[in-house]
């Protein structure tokens, strides 16, 4: 890298509000790699406390609240970029009151406001439009070039790669899978964390569903694996901004089954026709059959995913980051 770019170096804090394997922690390392790549100074963060920054990337724009404050009091002249990641955007700004009181006073403060993909935009309130910006997410190129073939083992498998959270929905797919025939040989992989009640639950699915099988808390590499294997990986979510595994299973070139949402739907396009209801198992199950015993319906999700695997680029990415940036330098709120 060249000399003068690494004596430019900003000292960047991204604050994350998730822990160890949650979408917005994924985001968050791979977005201080890939500026890393561009010669910065880069911290994560689950807050901000003082220490020195010249420029603060918040993702979640409620979540992150307090840090948004204190950096913008304290360092009101330096860029200060706020991520709309999912719930912020169409949970809490849709639902009124104080949370969407506090996404809205997150992104007056912002220099920018990132979203995940394009039909987030019409979500932003009016007055930060022109601040907006999309940064599609990826996977690294190592870890495409890595991936490992399909299973043939007498099973379809299939994979949901979500923690338990009800926003997840993530027994939609064991409970479809009750519903395809005996004949059937699809088996449900779920890699997520669950606590609790949570992690009962999913033993109890498991103990009454032979099509279900809990892989638990996996390290990335791993659930990675788990997903390169797949013959399909399934986003269940009721509300997402943009979901990792989506992006990933472009990457991977393994096609999906989404719930027909604005973060999906902005990821794989209006077209696509492997879309399902929100909550709709039985919706899930007939596009299930349909994918294992329909050769050409298979091809063609397939063919779909491939022809959208470029928003997965790294490159993408990390040319978006550098322009949002530049841009941020140059866009601070009066």
């Amino acid at each position: 890298m060249a000399d003068h770019v690494r004596n430019q170096a900003r000292r960047i804090v991204i604050v994350t509000p998730a822990g160890a394997g949650g979408g917005n922690r994924v985001t968050a390392l791979r977005w201080a790699k890939l500026l890393r790549e561009l010669g910065e100074s880069v911290r994560v963060r689950h807050e901000w406390q003082g220490e020195p920054a010249s420029v603060l990337i918040a993702l979640h724009a409620r979540r992150t609240a307090a840090s948004i404050d204190r950096f913008a009091a304290a360092c009101p002249a330096a860029p200060l970029i706020v991520a709309s990641t999912g719930t912020d955007l169409y949970v809490d700004l849709t639902g009124g009151g104080e949370p969407a009181e506090r996404v809205r006073t997150s992104m007056r403060l912002a220099s920018r406001v990132v979203v995940l993909q394009p039909l987030a935009l019409s979500s932003l309130p009016p007055e930060v439009h022109d601040r907006a910006r999309v940064v599609y997410q990826s996977l690294p190129a190592s870890t495409c070039e890595s991936r490992e073939p399909k299973t043939i083992d007498g099973t379809f498998d299939v994979c949901v790669l979500a923690n338990v959270r009800d926003v997840k929905d993530p027994l939609l797919a064991a409970r479809a899978a009750r519903d395809l025939p005996a004949t059937s040989s699809v088996r449900v992989l779920h890699a997520g964390s669950a606590s609790g009640t949570e992690s009962d639950a999913l033993e109890t699915e498991r103990a009454s569903n032979r099509r279900y099988t809990p892989l638990g808390s996996l390290r990335r590499e791993a659930a990675l694996r788990v997903l390169g294997r797949s013959r399909l990986c399934i986003c269940t979510s009721r509300v997402e901004g943009g979901p990792n595994a989506i992006t990933e299973a472009l990457a991977l070139g393994v096609p999906v089954l989404a719930t027909r949402i604005d973060g999906c739907v902005g990821l794989l396009g209006t077209s696509y026709p492997g879309y399902f209801p929100v909550g709709d198992a039985a919706a899930l199950a007939a596009l299930l059959e349909r994918a294992e015993t329909e050769p050409a319906f298979l091809a063609e999700l397939q063919a779909r995913c491939r022809a959208r695997a470029w928003i997965a680029s790294p490159e993408r990415e990390r040319e978006s980051l550098r322009a949002l940036l530049a841009g941020s330098a140059q866009g601070v709120p009066a």
